[in-house]
């Protein structure tokens, strides 16, 4: 089984993407599968060099997230030209993990999930959400301030939007205990689809 598991900015993907991960499914971090493993290939590199210069790059030569998130985040068009340029790179490593362990259970944090429209990699998709108070006080005390942090929100579909296009949904507001108890109960539920 694979869960396409979505949410807002600062909801909690990953923490409800990590309890599953206790509970015996494989865990896959689109986020980090970009960090790691395609922002480093010399290509990428290469391209993001050429349409943006020096200045998005650090000393050594690797990409410079924060400054690259500046120009990306600008503009729609930026947006998307990076995504052209990543995605399909997601979706080579994620084949490759599922290829690689056909038969286990996934779990696969993905924040664009219904805004590319993936809902066809996934069994089931579950929504972590919460209310946006909470969203804008996670995301400043991860040091995103306020501003950037709307601006990132804004490129992203209504929580609500997810909400109603998600098989299940996780409210991720109180303590963590009360996130586990739901990641539990679903993963029964889950267990007997």
């Amino acid at each position: 089984m694979i869960l396409g598991i979505t949410g807002g900015l600062g909801c909690g993907k990953s923490t409800a993407a990590r309890l599953f991960e206790q509970r015996g499914y494989r865990r896959l971090d689109s986020d980090q599968i970009v960090r790691e493993q395609v922002l480093v290939q010399p290509e990428v590199i290469t391209a993001v060099r050429a349409r943006y210069g020096e200045a998005v790059l650090t000393p050594d030569g690797r990409v410079d997230r924060p400054a690259l998130a500046g120009k990306v985040f600008a503009t729609d068009a930026e947006r998307q030209w990076i995504e052209e340029l990543t995605h399909p790179l997601v979706f080579a490593a994620w084949r490759a993990a599922f290829a690689a362990e056909p038969t286990a259970n996934w779990a696969v944090e993905v924040p664009l999930l219904f805004e590319k429209a993936l809902e066809n990699w996934f069994d089931f998709t579950v929504c972590v959400a919460c209310a946006p108070a909470q969203q804008l006080a996670r995301l400043e005390q991860r040091g995103l301030p306020r501003v950037l942090a709307g601006q990132r929100i804004s490129k992203q579909l209504p929580l609500a939007q997810k909400i109603e296009l998600s098989d299940f949904v996780l409210w991720n507001e109180g303590p963590t205990q009360f996130l586990e108890a739901q990641v539990d109960r679903l993963a029964l539920v889950l267990a007997a689809a």
